[in-house]
């Protein structure tokens, strides 16, 4: 684990002891004493410190004494959407209170996706009453923003004239999918999905998760549409990253403040079960591609891609659009083999 320079020791240790009690280890206080060279004692007067600050909750005698965490916080709302409506303003009365104590960098990245969040519910949706909901451990805090509108899915497909909604979860994973560019950069969803732990939408029968540092998913269910949307975020309290650092991330260049910069997951891409295998399907991954500076594409979870496709992204868009540079990571054996025959033929154009 990396400890966060300029966090006391005894920060170190307690946020210790919480991840693993998140985790359910059951081995975390001679883990712990082995991390901190301390011995098993020190480690047990921290948990009861902890336990009487009220963040671990004791259960059990001292032999088989277990710990869980207690809720913190538990916040529930509902703010009716119409003329007045603010999301700075419930933010102030309806969170920040509640997060107060947080580090100052995790309380800005909670701000930041709450406020984009909310605010995307109140333009976008069309919906009457916006749910809010926040629930904070020691390990954890989560903040889920409900509406009961068209749905994010539906109104980015049909604002994008899309032919499917699994398209429109795409589009928003690339960043500036916007339905109304005069308000609203498209940027709102992207980075807040960047920033947070975990991130997930659940609309009609599409469910978007991504994961800091991981994977986004699309998972569709068979069950009854979900009305409305349902954005959850959750991050931890010892989360070093700052929404600069985030940002930073996406700019192309040194010192460069725009997002110029996307990354791409390109198995989002298919429908259903399709193969990667036509120029149509290249097309729809390389729509608005053109707006960045560099786009990173990750093959992560795609076996294998056709020469069609291949071509299309890797000598025709490159020859298009040479001002953007395309990259590629997690390729497999076979996706990385077409790869480089598109490209080679990029270099030694046919008559």
């Amino acid at each position: 684990m990396e400890l966060v320079m300029g966090r006391s020791r005894t920060e170190q240790i307690r946020s210790f002891l919480i991840r693993g009690i998140a985790d359910k280890r059951r081995d975390v206080v001679a883990s712990a004493a082995r991390r901190f060279g301390i011995t098993r004692q020190a480690i047990n007067h921290h948990l009861q410190q902890m336990v009487a600050g009220g963040y671990l909750v004791a259960a059990g005698n001292t032999r088989g004494r277990t710990y869980s965490l207690p809720v913190l916080g538990d916040v529930f709302f509902a703010v009716r959407n119409g003329p007045g409506a603010s999301e700075d303003q419930v933010w102030r009365e309806g969170l920040a209170e509640e997060l107060a104590s947080l580090p100052k960098n995790v309380g800005d990245i909670c701000h930041y996706g709450f406020t984009e969040m909310f605010n995307n519910a109140m333009e976008h949706s069309g919906t009457d009453t916006i749910t809010v909901r926040m629930i904070r451990t020691a390990a954890m805090i989560e903040i889920t923003v409900i509406d009961g509108g068209i749905g994010v899915f539906r109104k980015v497909k049909e604002g994008l004239q899309l032919a499917d909604e699994r398209e429109a979860i795409l589009e928003l994973a690339k960043g500036k999918a916007t339905t109304d560019p005069t308000k609203h950069t498209g940027e709102g969803i992207f980075f807040s999905s960047r920033m947070f732990d975990e991130f997930c939408m659940l609309s009609g029968r599409l469910f978007f998760s991504h994961e800091y540092l991981g994977d986004d998913w699309l998972i569709e269910s068979k069950a009854e549409n979900c009305s409305g949307t349902t954005v959850r975020m959750r991050i931890a309290p010892w989360a070093t990253r700052t929404m600069r650092v985030v940002f930073a991330a996406y700019a192309a260049e040194k010192d460069d403040y725009g997002f110029s910069r996307t990354h791409v997951p390109v198995s989002l891409l298919p429908i259903g079960h399709e193969n990667l295998i036509s120029r149509s399907q290249a097309k729809r991954l390389l729509a608005r591609f053109d707006r960045f500076q560099e786009v990173m594409l990750d093959f992560h979870g795609v076996n294998s891609i056709g020469q069609s496709f291949a071509d299309e992204v890797f000598r025709v868009f490159r020859n298009q659009h040479p001002a953007v540079r395309i990259s590629w990571v997690h390729a497999a054996p076979e996706v990385e083999q077409m790869i480089k025959r598109a490209m080679k033929a990029s270099l030694n154009p046919t008559t």
